[in-house]
């Protein structure tokens, strides 16, 4: 999903589909989404709780939505896999020691894994998995016309699954999500198609999987109560923009109720708010629906031991990134954008300090 600094050129399908989500399919009194939490049952967590996620989601400038080449921030395509595993491993490495991440989210399409870029980018990859990090591997569509919550092409999109898990499915530390946000697809419509990538890989362990809650992933309830994805984890994203304001209450009741009973398989793999304006979301601030947000979000996280990856940690001209590129262009470092932004994320992965009164 598109965030800051564009969100206002959004267009109008986008516009009237985000509104609906914010507004007809939940609401902060508690109205239920479709599949109750009570429904949930049959998706047995492949663990107790997501605590051991703690990541961020390193970004390509477009938002990874591309028909073409996806080129991370701080990397070129034109660069072999050497020098992007090593530009690769000190980014991961600034993640670790900034942050305390131990997890990163990716993005892939076909045109980045079905052509000869495939063996530059999987340097991005194994410097990550080499650290120790975990590494959650997600298809984004298009762009444009392509930008309609839709797998692109099935031609491409399956040979482009069949190369990354051969590559990574012996890899314990790397983890599949089918798809980012498939908000075309009825809940009914994208259940089937992740049944069906189950199928189709049927070797990956379970608990290797991210199944994304339906929609602009903004619900886990259905995808948690079909008993044909038992055993994966499930992404959620959770954004405040989605609401001009709300309280601090009102963002904890509109986020439980996107995960129902399902927190012990969920990991909320986006969420974000801005992080170069200069906001303190180490204060409260209840007239500040931003501060609300982040300070009700990350709470929840917590308490639901819920593991959490930040959107972006790293992504060129975000007024969302938690961090931005210092260093040189063969030796990039980073550098933490908004420290207060950096507390409550270490406070959802159970670190830190409450916010102050």
């Amino acid at each position: 999903m598109r965030k800051t600094p564009t969100r206002a050129s959004r267009t109008p399908r986008l516009r009237a589909a985000l509104v609906a989500v914010a507004v007809a399919a939940v609401t902060v009194t508690g109205t239920t989404l479709a599949g109750s939490p009570a429904a949930a049952a049959p998706g047995a967590a492949p663990t107790t709780d997501t605590t051991q996620f703690k990541g961020v989601n390193w970004a390509d400038p477009r938002d990874n939505f591309a028909d073409d080449l996806l080129q991370l921030s701080g990397l070129s395509t034109t660069d072999t896999y050497r020098q992007t595993y090593a530009k690769a491993t000190r980014i991961i490495a600034a993640f670790r020691a900034n942050l305390g991440a131990n997890t990163v989210r990716l993005p892939i399409n076909p045109y980045t894994v079905n052509g000869a870029y495939w063996k530059s980018y999987r340097g991005v990859i194994d410097a990550a998995s080499d650290q120790g990090f975990k590494v959650i591997v997600s298809y984004w569509e298009g762009t444009g016309a392509q930008k309609d919550g839709f797998i692109d092409d099935t031609a491409t999109y399956w040979p482009m699954w069949d190369t990354v898990v051969k590559a990574y499915r012996n890899d314990s530390r790397v983890y599949f999500e089918p798809m980012n946000e498939p908000h075309g697809y009825t809940d009914t419509e994208w259940a089937d198609i992740a049944a069906k990538w189950l199928s189709t890989y049927s070797k990956v362990p379970r608990n290797r999987v991210f199944v994304s809650g339906a929609g602009y992933n903004d619900h886990v309830t259905t995808v948690c109560a079909d008993p044909r994805l038992k055993g994966t984890y499930l992404s959620l994203h959770h954004y405040g923009f989605w609401k001009d304001y709300a309280t601090y209450d009102q963002w904890v009741a509109d986020l439980k109720v996107r995960i129902g009973d399902c927190a012990n398989r969920t990991v909320a793999d986006e969420f974000g708010a801005p992080m170069t304006t200069g906001l303190n979301y180490d204060v409260k601030t209840p007239d500040d629906n931003f501060v609300n947000y982040v300070q009700a979000v990350t709470d929840t996280f917590r308490e639901l031991k819920m593991g959490s990856v930040y959107w972006p940690g790293l992504r060129t001209d975000d007024t969302y990134s938690l961090q931005t590129l210092t260093g040189t262009t063969a030796r990039p470092w980073l550098a933490t954008t908004n420290q207060s932004g950096a507390d409550r994320l270490a406070w959802a992965w159970g670190r830190g300090k409450p916010v102050k009164g």
